[in-house]
């Protein structure tokens, strides 16, 4: 891959879904993508871009290029101290605002990988006991097919329980799989209160299937997109969070030089952002 391919398909794939890849980071998207070249029987990353940009199915290798080259790392109750703020603080301020809110909580995982995040926020949602009655719903989404239907799988191998608590581990999920190899899927209760769907956080086209929601979790997310693509992606958080709604973000992550729509709220446990 030359320089010039690399520039290339590297701004394709930012304008397709918002990741952007270092200059340094040729040698990776090269190993990433070299195995496309021999399926399509191309001789190079030239013609690799000229089929990219003209063939009639040039999206769904567009999409093939998200599940390579973007990043799904992500366990049960990731960052606890942010999800104890959101258990503790937030949620009972969401439920006190409850007669203005119609009875109803909704809650978004934007980029939610294999699904942990999401399922996380059902379970906080449940200890909390605040929403009996209600109707909840947790929307988790992510650009990867693969790792969307691993998440509507729900099943999980031990490396997703690296922050997880045995109470937990028995309480909301069961053991699947045989002796030698047992993995541990989400019980049905909680899967219900989820709902999972493929969307790209920088087509308003997809984004326009999400409703008003009282907060959003977009953590670690960010970091990959370009500054561009971070301001397009705030501005559609906040038309979607209602008023009053929160949006927590990684613990690296802020909206200095993004967005001056939000208020920075200090809780007891941590900082999170707001609509006002």
């Amino acid at each position: 891959m030359t320089d010039e391919e690399f520039r290339l398909l590297r701004d394709l794939i930012r304008d397709h879904c918002g990741v952007s890849f270092a200059d340094d980071s040729k040698f990776l998207v090269e190993r990433r993508l070299l195995p496309r070249l021999e399926a399509l029987r191309l001789r190079g990353f030239t013609d690799y871009y000229r089929y990219l940009r003209y063939a009639s199915d040039a999206r769904a290798e567009l999409d093939e290029i998200v599940e390579r080259v973007t990043t799904n790392e992500t366990y049960f109750f990731r960052e606890r101290y942010q999800l104890e703020c959101f258990q503790h603080e937030i949620l009972p301020a969401l439920h006190a605002r409850g007669p203005r809110a119609g009875g109803r909580l909704h809650l978004w995982s934007a980029g939610c990988s294999t699904g942990e995040e999401a399922y996380t926020i059902a379970m906080l949602v449940r200890e909390s006991g605040l929403f009996a009655g209600w109707e909840v719903r947790v929307f988790g989404s992510d650009v990867s097919r693969r790792v969307i239907a691993a998440a509507r799988r729900g099943i999980y191998g031990r490396s997703s329980f690296r922050a997880t608590d045995e109470r937990h581990l028995a309480r909301y999920f069961h053991p699947v799989g045989p002796a030698g190899d047992v993995r541990y899927q989400v019980n049905d209760d909680v899967r219900a209160m989820v709902h999972f769907g493929l969307l790209n956080l920088i087509e308003d086209e997809t984004l326009a299937i999400v409703g008003e929601m009282d907060a959003i979790f977009c953590r670690n997310v960010l970091i990959y997109f370009d500054q561009d693509a971070r301001r397009r992606v705030v501005a559609a958080f906040h038309r979607k969070l209602g008023r009053g709604g929160y949006l927590l973000l990684g613990h690296t992550e802020s909206l200095l030089n993004l967005s001056t729509a939000f208020e920075l709220v200090h809780l007891e446990r941590d900082m999170v952002y707001r609509k006002p």
